[in-house]
């Protein structure tokens, strides 16, 4: 029993990894796709529409990658 749930923290754990990981490709992926900066805009700039789809956005790639993962 103790073997089981330690296995199943240990995927768990490689799995929010994986997962970690890929949104942050995606966030990347999608930042070199768009004709300016996100960080600097949405950071610098303070556009909030920008920031508020760019977080919408890694939401649904969140949520596409937590079904892919389960």
């Amino acid at each position: 029993m103790t073997e089981t749930l330690l296995n199943n923290i240990v995927a768990a754990l490689v799995f929010a990894a994986i997962g970690v990981v890929v949104l942050a490709l995606s966030f990347v992926t999608l930042d070199k796709l768009t004709p300016c900066d996100l960080w600097k805009e949405i950071v610098d700039e303070k556009n909030t529409a920008l920031a508020l789809l760019v977080g919408l956005i890694a939401l649904g790639v969140s949520i596409i990658i937590a079904a892919a993962i389960h």
